[in-house]
């Protein structure tokens, strides 16, 4: 199917406009609080950067058992497999690699310091038992690290007084079944909870080369998550995170003495979280210690041929101080200590931050924050961040002004180090004294509300990445450093419509011009990405429709085919406990392609249902 511009463009600029026509007011208690930001709970209207919010009703809504296709239809962001859920995955936030987005769940952060870079694995990421997400695009992620082009804030469960719970059970195409279960209480002093999520499916044939054995590549995963808190006296809070994920999954592809297409690999990540929390009248203070361990290893043939194993050990200290009225100081520090245990590489790097923030005005809201980092290989690096937000109060809703520019870095990931001095590079990458990345971007942007449910936006956002690291893909060298600039400069739009008490619109539209150091359009990265959503709601039934654009692409230079997914999705509510639920992916059985040389799935039925107490 050849995508249809013209008709996603009106059907995205009636949704823009409409939302004009709607008469719904705002109240303050309908105002949204969100900690992605500045890591100190904000009102969402306030924040100057540019954030998006999932609820958990959105989730069950959707039903995408991976936390990534969840992402997908989110303003900007793109997302790229190498097969189906559990292979190798890249979240690309407007336009930036996947290693420049961090991701934590319940404050811990999920990277892997083993891959070629230091990132998520976000096809090891289920989505079953997530609450909220919250989303930061953009280069603005001060507080987390000078790299974080993009934060994801994942977080699970919730606080209620009682036991409460449920289980989730669904099954499909490609033999799939998914499995889930929670639990959690609260007291006065204590609440916990607890997850456990199975995931399994025969997939499908992942590789457009294999003609010749044409298997199946599946994969099996399942995921424990626990949380407890201990509200030790009034003030103070300790809390304890606990998660592993254990996943295996078959590929093609891999290398004995020639390509094979008989793959497996086996992938196991353990992550530990304690923290202490202290509140005061005027702020509060985080001491947190967190440890990352993660063991990889692949087969072939059933004979290993490659294992890796690292840890990320952590320690962050947060703190916030109301001084007065108009001012709050937010301020902090981290050690991280990332280590390849397999290779004996180590490096840690140790940041100081602080932001001032200000409400100079009831309509006014502005930060200011510097970084301070001191890596161990690459030295000092600052970096630093300003935003910007008015409100005016109209007649019929809040229209809002907010602009956000910052700065950042990133050194060069141990994996990308060793393997330039090792056996397999040579001449140029073996010659090659890998440098840090700098980067820059801002944004403007303006948004119109009417309530929670009704509001339109419209931002434009320009970054730059300087000296980028890159794989040499000509002659295999191994890491080059594409010395000068590379852009990702676009426009999003973005609107949501509450039609009726029955109807609600969501739509979204991304054009982002990208462009390497030769001034061509980077790799994997479309111009074009579209959404447009339907949900309907009555009584104990609701039912969505989400429509998904993805244009003018290209891979390696060669331009993919532009094309349009329907997904369906329906939720039945027998009682208060019970529910039935169906989702119908790829509805017309697109054929299309994100990566040139990888298939994706097709048109994909799944039901199942869900108990909770």
């Amino acid at each position: 199917m050849q995508v249809n511009k013209l008709a996603m463009a009106i059907a995205l600029s009636c949704a823009t406009t409409s939302v004009f026509a709607a008469t719904e007011t705002q109240t303050e208690e309908d105002i949204e609080h969100v900690v992605v930001s500045s890591r100190v709970y904000t009102p969402l209207r306030e924040i100057a950067t540019s954030v998006s919010v999932v609820t958990k009703d959105d989730i069950l809504l959707r039903g995408y058992a991976n936390l990534a296709d969840v992402l997908r239809v989110q303003p900007a962001i793109h997302v790229t497999s190498s097969g189906s859920i559990g292979s190798a995955t890249s979240l690309r936030i407007r336009g930036e690699e996947g290693y420049r987005t961090l991701i934590r769940v319940d404050g811990v952060d999920i990277s892997d310091p083993t891959g070629t870079q230091v990132q998520p694995r976000v096809g090891q990421l289920l989505s079953d038992n997530i609450n909220r997400v919250e989303i930061l695009r953009g280069t603005q992620g001060l507080m987390y690290g000078a790299d974080a082009g993009g934060v994801i804030n994942v977080q699970t469960g919730h606080t209620e007084q009682g036991v409460y719970g449920g289980v989730r059970a669904e099954a499909g195409r490609y033999d799939t079944t998914n499995l889930s279960a929670e639990v959690g209480a609260g007291t006065q002093y204590v609440d916990a909870y607890l997850s456990v999520a199975d995931y399994s499916t025969d997939g499908f044939n992942s590789r457009v080369d294999d003609v010749d054995l044409k298997d199946d590549d599946g994969y099996d995963n399942t995921t424990v998550h626990a949380r407890v808190n201990v509200h030790a006296t009034d003030r103070l809070t300790l809390g304890f995170v606990a998660r592993n994920s254990d996943g295996d999954g078959e590929f093609d592809h891999c290398y004995s003495g020639g390509y094979v297409d008989d793959c497996t690999s086996e992938f196991d990540q353990q992550n530990l979280r304690l923290s202490a929390d202290y509140a005061l009248d005027s702020g509060h203070h985080q001491l947190a210690y967190a440890k990352t361990r993660v063991d990889r290893e692949n087969f072939t043939l059933g004979e290993s041929s490659y294992l890796t194993k690292g840890t990320i050990e952590r320690v962050e200290y947060v703190g916030d101080t109301q001084l007065n009225d108009i001012y709050r100081v937010v301020y902090g520090l981290d050690w991280e200590e990332e280590s390849i245990t397999t290779a004996q590489q180590s490096r840690s790097q140790t940041g100081y931050y602080t932001e001032l923030q200000a409400n100079p005005s009831n309509n006014l809201f502005i930060t200011a924050g510097l970084r301070y980092d001191d890596n161990e290989d690459f030295g000092e690096h600052t970096s630093y961040r300003l935003s910007a937000a008015h409100l005016w109060q109209l007649n019929t809703g809040e229209l809002k002004l907010r602009g956000a520019y910052g700065t950042g870095f990133r050194a060069p990931s141990l994996y990308e180090i060793e393997y330039n001095k090792g056996p397999y590079a040579y001449a140029p990458a073996s010659e090659t004294d890998l440098k840090e990345e700098t980067s820059e971007g801002y944004e403007v942007g303006l948004q119109y509300t009417l309530s929670p449910a009704t509001s339109v936006e419209v931002v434009y956002f320009n970054q730059e990445i300087e000296d980028s690291i890159y794989f040499d893909l000509t002659d295999y060298s191994g890491y080059l450093q594409d010395l000068g600039t590379s852009y990702s400069e676009g426009v999003e739009l973005i609107a949501k419509w509450a039609i009726s008490a029955q109807w609600h619109l969501n739509a979204n539209y991304t054009y982002n011009d990208t462009e390497d150091t030769d001034g061509d359009q980077r790799s994997r990265r479309p111009r074009q990405l579209g959404n447009l959503g339907v949900t309907y709601q009555r009584d104990q039934f609701t039912a969505s429709a989400n429509v998904r654009m993805v244009a003018d692409a290209v891979d390696s230079g060669t331009p993919l085919k532009d094309y349009v997914l329907l997904d369906l999705s329906a939720r039945y509510n027998i009682s208060d406990k019970l529910a039935v639920f169906g989702r119908l992916e790829n509805a017309l059985d697109e054929d299309y392609q994100d990566i040139s040389t990888y298939n994706t799935g097709g048109s994909a039925f799944f039901a199942g249902a869900s108990y909770t107490f």
